[in-house]
């Protein structure tokens, strides 16, 4: 959720215009959402990477079940089709939730092929509170500057320190947007995507998302059945899990990632010193933290930002090349400058940051209930922590405003649905940030659904990211709609893209340019 990536459009005025025709499929209805069907106004917002992107904005209802009240702006981007053949709007997410989907439709569109991403208008969109739609959300403004107390509360006075420091956002955020808060959630999010639908024009939408957006898309599709024409779910929510059960179960997944991590190490000993044994580079890593706890580097990288900056590696192993590099150089050469660059590539909060982690919560507390007695989050993380030390503490603070949060929760959304046309699902067998149990069971949940697998994958976000396995199947099934069927739980399998190789040069260990576009796009923590 961590969000790398520059919000690059803004928003026009939405007015009366032409549209181009609709296929058959995807044909112009009048909606039953508040929003009326209009042409939207689309102005260039492109960029070098992106040169046909375009943006526009929609006003959509604060409250859906007050359609004439309060307005609220969503910011969209788009790129439009090039082909005779017209398949409609592909709706892109790139989860959060938080994350902006402007930048994702230039890449999406740039990064299937032409042939496919021609027949397609590709829409990103700003969902509500995020980037360039308004209001967006930003509770409490340098929030995660360094350096935090410690994330493992081993005495009263860390556990004090960290309490004091989430009910202070808990409280910005119920203080700030009284008004706006109970109207973030996943439900309101899921009504304005029908918004767009109908501002598009489009009987049905096609949709593409990834983690979170997995869970957007099948709660659209629960509550919109008749209007999927197309979905696409990569790197799967576990949607019986939202979303304490399902955080917690990351952490288990996150330490695995770690340990991989340490093991890679190991077999790169040549290059990076630290030892050949998996289990002794990680008894370096956590003396380290130790250090860093007692004398944070740089004045910026303490034990909490330590944890911040290796978080990305569970991620993407893209990463582990810069992070290994840093931790050889902390702790062979007593170098802290490479760890404080890579906490500032990776790790540190900017605004941009501040607002996705605003909208992280402000979803994610109103979404589901989470136990209101700390002594349960105590118990439950601790249980954890013994058997998963790595990020379990870090991702409990993370996650505990929602101890604390000022609105009323909903249910969950049983996602459960037979009544959709085929549905095409990606999931790693070693995701941590969506583990795998995830996939599996809304293959389960989703009638018809085909699921595919990247055997060994440890990447969160598989698809347009180098597997060319995976992006066949995406490619046919976004040309003609036709999935693999295998007739047993698992429809295709892909073997995993192969491990990273250590830096050649030093240069290379200090450049910002990490991991590929769609890593940085997709961010951490969702």
């Amino acid at each position: 959720m961590r969000k790398r990536a520059a919000v690059l459009c803004g928003a026009a005025v939405v007015v009366a215009g032409t549209v181009t025709a609709l296929p058959a499929d995807a044909s112009t209805a009048r909606p039953t959402t508040a929003v009326q069907v209009a042409n939207l106004t689309w102005k260039s917002c492109a960029t070098t990477n992106y040169p046909t992107l375009q943006c526009s904005s929609v006003k959509v209802p604060l409250d859906h079940a007050n359609p004439h009240g309060r307005q609220i702006t969503l910011a969209l981007s788009r790129v439009p089709h090039t082909a005779k053949t017209y398949q409609g709007p592909l709706l892109v997410n790139p989860g959060g939730p938080g994350g902006s989907g402007l930048t994702l439709a230039g890449f999406v569109a740039s990064s299937l092929p032409k042939a496919v991403a021609s027949q397609y208008d590709v829409i990103g969109f700003d969902p509500r509170g995020v980037g360039k739609s308004t209001p967006a959300l930003d509770c409490k403004p340098g929030y995660f500057n360094p350096v935090r107390p410690d994330s493992v509360p081993s005495t009263p006075a860390l556990e004090k320190a960290n309490l004091t420091r989430v009910k202070a956002f808990a409280a910005a955020c119920g203080k700030k947007y009284a008004s706006v808060l109970p109207y973030i959630d996943t439900i309101s999010a899921v009504r304005d995507m029908d918004s767009i639908r109908a501002a598009l024009g489009a009987k049905k939408i096609n949709y593409f998302g990834y983690s979170y957006g997995t869970y957007l898309g099948a709660v659209y599709a629960k509550l919109y059945p008749e209007r999927v024409r197309r979905l696409v779910l990569d790197s799967i929510v576990d949607p019986t899990g939202v979303w304490y059960d399902d955080n917690l179960g990351q952490d288990y997944a996150f330490n695995d990632r770690q340990q991989a991590l340490m093991a890679w190490i190991a077999k790169y000993d040549s290059t990076y010193k630290l030892g050949t044994d998996p289990a002794r580079i990680e008894a370096k890593w956590y003396a380290m933290r130790k250090a860093l706890a007692k004398k944070p580097a740089g004045g910026k990288v303490g034990a909490s930002e330590l944890e911040d900056t290796f978080i990305p590696g569970g991620y993407y192993n893209g990463y582990w090349p810069y992070l290994a590099e840093a931790f050889a150089a902390y702790v062979n050469d007593k170098n802290a400058d490479p760890l404080v660059e890579t906490y500032e590539n990776f790790a540190a909060i900017d605004a941009s940051g501040d607002n996705g982690y605003s909208v992280y919560t402000s979803v994610q507390c109103r979404d589901a209930s989470w136990p209101r007695d700390w002594n349960q989050w105590r118990k439950d993380n601790w249980a954890a922590y013994d058997k998963a030390p790595f990020m379990v503490w870090n991702n409990a603070w993370y996650n505990a405003p929602c101890a604390f949060w000022p609105t009323k929760t909903k249910q969950p959304i049983n996602i459960a649905n037979g009544k959709l046309p085929p549905v095409l699902l990606f999931q790693a067998t070693n995701d941590a940030a969506t583990p795998y149990e995830g996939g599996a069971t809304v293959h389960q949940m989703l009638a018809g659904s085909s699921f595919v697998v990247e055997q060994g994958g440890g990447n969160h976000g598989i698809t347009l990211s180098g597997n060319a396995c995976l992006d066949k199947y995406l490619a046919t099934y976004l040309t003609n709609g036709k999935v693999p069927r295998s007739g047993g739980e698992i429809d295709a399998v892909c073997q995993k893209t192969p491990d990273p190789k250590p830096l050649t040069t030093a240069k290379a260990a200090t450049s910002t340019a990490h991991g590929s576009t769609l890593h940085g796009l997709l961010g951490f923590r969702g």
